[in-house]
C-alpha cells in the first residue's frame, strides 16, 4: 500500500487535508518504551506554521490523540503496548471554499492533474487531499515516538535547512563528519530568500540536511533492497515537495578521483574503535551503517501553490485558462519540513535497527 512504509515497524498514514481527522497507525514499536507527551507535541509544534515568520495563515493546534495501543505511565508519559498504536489528529481550520474554483483546473506543480487522471471525480483535492503536506502531522507523530526511542539507544537524529532559493546559509563544513554548520547571518540570508519570494507573490525551495549520530558501525542496513539509503530514501520520498536526495559529498563525488573521493581508515585510540578521516560516503558503506554520522541532504522544491497568475487548462472544457489562485499559503516549505524529514529518517532507521 501508498500509504504504509516499514518491514518490521510498519507506519500506516490515513485521512486528507481537509477531511475531518488524520490518522497513524503502528505496528511494530517495542512494547514496554516509554513517550514523553509533552516532548512528542514539542516536536510537533517543530513542523506547525505558529511562530513560523514566514508560513501558511492556516494554523493547526495537531494534538495527537492517542486512540489505542498505549497506557499511562504517570504523569505526561505513555507506555506503548504489545499492540499496534492507533492516533488521530483533528483538523480544526479548513477552508474548503477556496478551492471551489479548482475542481476544474488542476494546479501547476500540484499532483491535481495526476489524480484526476489516475482517479476521476473521485479524486479528493481539497488542499492537495491525500497527497498535502498536511499528510506529514501524523508523519511526525510516527517519527517524534522513533526519535524518542532512538534516543534512549544512544541514536539522535536531528536536521536544518542550509540554503534557500540558491542562497547559503552555511558558514563552514566539519572536514572530518562532512556536516554543515549554519550561523545567524546564514539564517538571516535565507529568510532574506522567503521574504523576497512573499512580496513577489511567489515562492522558493531550498535544501535541508539531516544527520544520524549513535548508530554502531554494522548495526542495521544491508546491501542491494535493504540498504540504509533505500530505506530512507522510501521514507524521506514521503515528504511532499522532496525532489531529490544525496549521502555524503553525494554527486560531488563525480567530480572526484577515487583517490580523492575514498575515505581512509584509522583505529582512534579514545576509544579504539575503527573510523573514517573523512564521511565522503556519509555514514553508509554497501547500504550498511559505517560507524560515522549518517549525513545526507533533500532538495525541496518550491511551494507550487503562488499567487501569480498562470496557465492551465479547464478538463471539463478541454481549452486552456488562466488561474490564479487565492487562499493560504507558504512561501516557502522549507522550515516547516526540517522536523518531517528527521521523522521519516529516525522511522527508517528504527525500522532498519529492528529489522
Amino acid at each position: 500500500m501508498s500509504s504504509t512504509f516499514g518491514n518490521k515497524l510498519k507506519i500506516t498514514i490515513s485521512g486528507t487535508s481537509h477531511g475531518p481527522s488524520m490518522e497513524m497507525r503502528a505496528e511494530g514499536f517495542p512494547a514496554g518504551e516509554i513517550i514523553d507527551i509533552a516532548k512528542l507535541q514539542e516536536f510537533m509544534a517543530r513542523r506547525g506554521a505558529a511562530g513560523k515568520r514566514y508560513a501558511t495563515g492556516r494554523k493547526e493546534p495537531d494534538v495527537p490523540v492517542f486512540l489505542a495501543g498505549v497506557e499511562p505511565a504517570g504523569e505526561g508519559m505513555l507506555r506503548i503496548l504489545d499492540a499496534p498504536v492507533e492516533v488521530a489528529i483533528e483538523n480544526t481550520a479548513q477552508r474548503s471554499s477556496d478551492y471551489d474554483s479548482l475542481r476544474d483546473v488542476p494546479r501547476p506543480g500540484h499532483a491535481d492533474f495526476a489524480a484526476m487522471m489516475k482517479d476521476g471525480k473521485d479524486a479528493d483535492l481539497r488542499g492537495g487531499g491525500r497527497f498535502s503536506g498536511r499528510l506529514t502531522a501524523p508523519l511526525c507523530i510516527a517519527g517524534g515516538m522513533a526519535k524518542q526511542i532512538l534516543s534512549k539507544r544512544g541514536i539522535e537524529v536531528s536536521a536544518k535547512m542550509i540554503s534557500v532559493g540558491g542562497v547559503s546559509g552555511v558558514c563552514s563544513v566539519d572536514s572530518a563528519t562532512g556536516i554543515h554548520q549554519v550561523d545567524e547571518a546564514g539564517m538571516e540570508a535565507m529568510y532574506g530568500q522567503m521574504a523576497a519570494a512573499q512580496a513577489d507573490g511567489d515562492s522558493v525551495g531550498g535544501v535541508i540536511e539531516c544527520v544520524v549520530t549513535g548508530l554502531a558501525a554494522g548495526s542495521c542496513g544491508d546491501a542491494l533492497f535493504d540498504g540504509l539509503e533505500g530505506r530512507i530514501s522510501l521514507a524521506v520520498f514521503g515528504v511532499p515537495a522532496v525532489k531529490g536526495i544525496e549521502f555524503g559529498n553525494g554527486f560531488g563525488c563525480v567530480g572526484l578521483r577515487g583517490s580523492e573521493n575514498n575515505d581512509s581508515f584509522y583505529v582512534d585510540p579514545a576509544d579504539d574503535r575503527v573510523k573514517t578521516s573523512t564521511n565522503n560516503h556519509g555514514g553508509i558503506l554497501g547500504g550498511i551503517a559505517s560507524g560515522m554520522p549518517i549525513v545526507f541532504r533533500v532538495a525541496m522544491k518550491p511551494t507550487p501553490s503562488i499567487f501569480k497568475e498562470q496557465d492551465s487548462v479547464s478538463m471539463s472544457g478541454s481549452c486552456n485558462v488562466k488561474l490564479k489562485i487565492e487562499g493560504r499559503h507558504d512561501p516557502c516549505i522549507v522550515e516547516r519540513a526540517v522536523p518531517c524529514i528527521e521523522a521519516a529518517a529516525a522511522i527508517a532507521v528504527l525500522d532498519s535497527l529492528l529489522d
